[in-house]
């Protein structure tokens, strides 16, 4: 299936400073970056919380940069403010190159995210393809999180399981905004709150809150972040506090709003 993901920007960097410029700003380590394939990043403010999840991949040593579109100024700021005197060139090209969610199809053209889901760019539309519904329905079937502009700077990379077999954070690869921060809860504590796959017969949006009873914490025990509606039943990512997964949850603080949990 082929999905029109028309809610995603695009970014071009080219310059031969493209690369050490990029490794010093995301959580990856950009330099592993293989051809074909998308790697995750979050791109974190100073205290460690994720302005965007940046999905980065190359073509022809060229790197490019998909995120949410109502993250683009946000994020195009950030990278002029850190560009400094690095020879690299920013373009958006967000509004000239269409992107496609590929789920379980093959394309040699495309990057892969994962063993079901992958990326295709193109500069002309493509005649048959889905709204990109179905494209979060997969996401959310796939623990891909995301952060959009209800979430950004509100979650740590752990919150997100970015550092879960390192796949969105690397420990070894050096300094970047936020590393002290990543790294210390890494090496020094645990995470208190990690993302969950939930359900619910009412409707979710992004940036709900996620409660309990008797919750002590000062903020909700959870905040949803990624919403896909199967049928009449709305399936969706939340980071959620790990000591209250066997509470009744509630959406909203709304006891005629319980969600569940989907263990797997």
């Amino acid at each position: 299936m082929i999905t029109l993901l028309d809610n995603r920007a695009l970014i071009k960097l080219t310059g031969e400073d493209s690369l050490d410029f990029l490794q010093s700003q995301f959580s990856n380590d950009v330099k592993k970056i293989r051809d074909n394939e998308i790697q995750i990043n979050a791109y974190c403010q100073h205290q460690g919380k994720i302005t965007a999840l940046i999905w980065v991949f190359k073509k022809d040593e060229i790197y490019y940069l998909s995120f949410p579109e109502s993250l683009n100024n946000i994020v195009l700021a950030k990278l002029n403010m850190f560009k400094l005197m690095s020879l690299v060139e920013i373009e958006d090209l967000s509004k000239n190159v269409y992107q496609y969610g590929l789920i379980n199809e093959d394309s040699d053209k495309s990057f892969r995210i994962n063993d079901n889901l992958s990326l295709l760019t193109s500069i002309e539309p493509l005649q048959d393809s889905y709204n990109n519904y179905q494209w979060e329905t997969a996401c959310v079937n796939e623990n891909l999180p995301e952060i959009y502009i209800e979430t950004y700077e509100k979650h740590i990379p752990q919150a997100l399981n970015l550092d879960i077999n390192e796949f969105g954070v690397s420990f070894t690869k050096g300094c970047y905004p936020g590393q002290e921060v990543v790294a210390r809860m890494h090496y020094l504590g645990k995470p208190k709150r990690r993302l969950f796959r939930f359900a619910s017969n009412v409707e979710v949006l992004i940036g709900d809150s996620l409660d309990v009873e008797n919750s002590e914490s000062i903020k909700s025990s959870g905040q949803v972040i990624r919403v896909a509606k199967e049928g009449n039943e709305f399936h969706f990512l939340g980071v959620f506090e790990l000591k209250h997964i066997d509470d009744q949850i509630f959406l909203n603080n709304d006891r005629n709003k319980p969600v569940k949990i989907i263990h797997e």
